[in-house]
């Protein structure tokens, strides 16, 4: 019998783990072919959220739970709770019910099929349609700015082959998200469109900054692009300040006397240069931060506690 594991990365969601537990529970009882384990990884919740998914894992075996120490963020979470799946296909989902769990049973379908990856791909969403809008428009430029494949309207919410995981582990790659890796590495992947659903309970911890410091890490982890255009910038600047040079200084030349240059394009200069320098030492400065985490080889979380899990997989 194949085994299914179900990846539920979680923070304060006290209102959701029961309901998704229940769920998760009825849809592959339904299904009845899978052995299955959901992984549910508590990002160091400050709400019950730790007390209730003791609770529901002390009467089913199924269920294991990884507690973190504090919170690393849901996709450092997320990634531990992958590489601590030992099923043949691997499902990752949020605990909020925003990525409809009944998708389960089509993804299984597709995999079957001999799909290695299938992802979910939202073309609608119910959640506020000015963050939906500013979504599609980020997905856009992470795929614009990008040198490898890039899918839109994905979150990595699907089901992937334990041969994918196997590959994305070698990688050793813990700073670029699924949803961009796993095409890079050249994984075709089956998509099947849905709808989003609202969050069903709760409030994300997601805020602007957050979404901003997101979306910045995604681009530089994505892309070379900003760093070349930067240097193509650079250089148009350069150029056009010698021609302004060269002008300035023969005009100066012919009308000696009569002429004279003034201080305004003097602050225009500083200013105008001292902001592009301000702008391309912040972008080298990004791409800077990305190597120093990549090269500090730290874990990817510390666990607090293990449920569940085999003596073998605490030992990992």
């Amino acid at each position: 019998m194949k085994k299914v594991s179900i990846c539920v990365p979680c923070y304060n969601e006290e209102e959701n783990i029961e309901n998704m537990y229940n769920k998760l529970k009825s849809i592959f009882d339904e299904l009845g072919k899978y052995d299955y384990e959901i992984i549910f990884s508590d990002n160091c919740s400050t709400d019950s959220s730790s007390d209730i998914l003791k609770r529901i894992s002390a009467k089913d075996k199924h269920v294991k739970v990884i507690l973190n120490m504090r919170n690393y963020g849901p996709d450092r979470s997320c990634l531990n709770c992958l590489f601590r799946a030992t099923g043949d296909a691997i499902i990752s989902m949020p605990c909020d019910f925003q990525e409809p769990p009944d998708m389960i049973p089509v993804f299984l379908e597709e995999w079957e099929k001999g799909n290695l990856v299938v992802w979910g791909q939202k073309l609608k969403s119910k959640e506020n349609p000015i963050k939906f809008f500013f979504r599609k428009i980020f997905y856009k430029i992470i795929k614009s700015f990008s040198e490898n494949p890039q899918i839109e309207n994905t979150t990595g919410f699907g089901v992937m082959d334990r041969t994918v995981l196997e590959c994305v582990k070698e990688t050793g790659e813990t700073k670029e998200g699924l949803r961009n890796l796993i095409p890079e590495l050249g994984f075709a992947v089956k998509l099947i469109p849905y709808t989003q659903q609202k969050r069903q309970a709760g409030k994300s911890s997601y805020n602007m900054i957050r979404y901003l410091n997101f979306s910045i890490d995604t681009l530089i982890t994505t892309s070379k692009l900003p760093l070349r255009l930067a240097t193509i910038l650079g250089s148009i600047v350069s150029f056009f300040s010698i021609v302004i040079f060269i002008v300035y200084f023969i005009y100066k030349l012919v009308h000696w006397d009569s002429f004279e240059v003034g201080m305004f394009p003097v602050i225009c200069g500083i200013f105008l240069v001292g902001a592009i320098e301000i702008m391309f030492i912040g972008i080298i400065g990004e791409y800077i931060g990305i190597l120093v985490e990549r090269s500090e080889k730290r874990p990817l979380v510390l666990e607090k506690e293990l449920i569940n899990f085999e003596k073998e997989d605490e030992n990992d």
